[in-house]
């Protein structure tokens, strides 16, 4: 991998308020490099060159993992426990430490859910997505990074049928009352359903408002170092559940 990339890797974590290990950095630059290369024969992105994946895909998916460790560390202990959690008061543990359940729905080549597995070794984190080659690819990312905290699963996500997770996230998947309607059954009642969006959309809102049991807790503007686009996170709620 290029050092120009590296540097930039580097300088993009620090401005998130990551400090990378080497381990971590070496996994990222290895995911890029994979996509890449599968990408030639899959067509898993749109994007071409390292520094449109740096931008577009690596730091993008970096500029979550701070807002959701702090969002994860928040709950309190007494609404439900993350599952597996340490048996410890919750203050008073790390959240990347923590063994949560996080869903990636419509994961595509793994975003974010291969970032945030390489970012938090304890996350049990699982990507699903309708397209067989694309979690093939995630499955082979796993084992060449030995990520064993990451899996896929090929299926349509209206179909998936498994426990409910901590984190459901989806990275412009589909409208919010979509994602809300389609995953929002796989969410823990203490947990959280969150969108990367590009912008806020209040067409968006008004029809999660009518059309789901869900609405907007909170809108979060995040901002991706080396990226003139704005970004932000929506944390969804159910409809009747105390904000907070």
């Amino acid at each position: 991998m290029d050092k120009d990339i590296e540097r930039r890797l580097e300088q993009g974590a620090e401005e998130l308020g990551l400090s990378l290990s080497s381990d971590q950095r070496a996994k990222l630059l290895g995911y890029m490099d994979l996509l890449k290369k599968w990408n030639k024969t899959y067509n898993l992105t749109a994007l071409k060159t390292d520094e449109q994946m740096l931008v577009h895909h690596i730091l993008d998916s970096l500029a979550v993992v701070v807002p959701l460790r702090e969002r994860i560390q928040s709950t309190p202990q007494n609404e439900g426990t993350v599952q597996g959690a340490i048996a410890m008061p919750q203050e008073t543990v790390p959240v990347q430490k923590l063994s949560i359940r996080l869903l990636d729905v419509g994961s595509g080549g793994g975003l974010p859910g291969v970032v945030l597995a390489i970012m938090n070794p304890t996350w049990f984190v699982t990507c699903v997505d309708a397209v067989e080659k694309k979690t093939t690819f995630i499955t082979q990312v796993a084992g060449i990074l030995g990520l064993s905290n990451l899996k896929s699963k090929h299926t349509r996500i209206e179909k998936f049928e498994v426990e409910p997770f901590d984190v459901v996230i989806s990275r412009a998947f589909a409208s919010l009352a979509d994602f809300a309607n389609l995953s929002g059954q796989l969410v823990e009642q203490s947990g959280h359903l969150v969108a990367m969006k590009g912008y806020y959309l209040d067409d968006e809102v008004a029809e999660l408002e009518t059309q789901s049991d869900w609405q907007v807790e909170q809108h979060l503007p995040i901002c991706v170092p080396q990226l003139d686009a704005e970004r932000c996170l929506i944390y969804l709620k159910r409809k009747g559940n105390k904000i907070g």
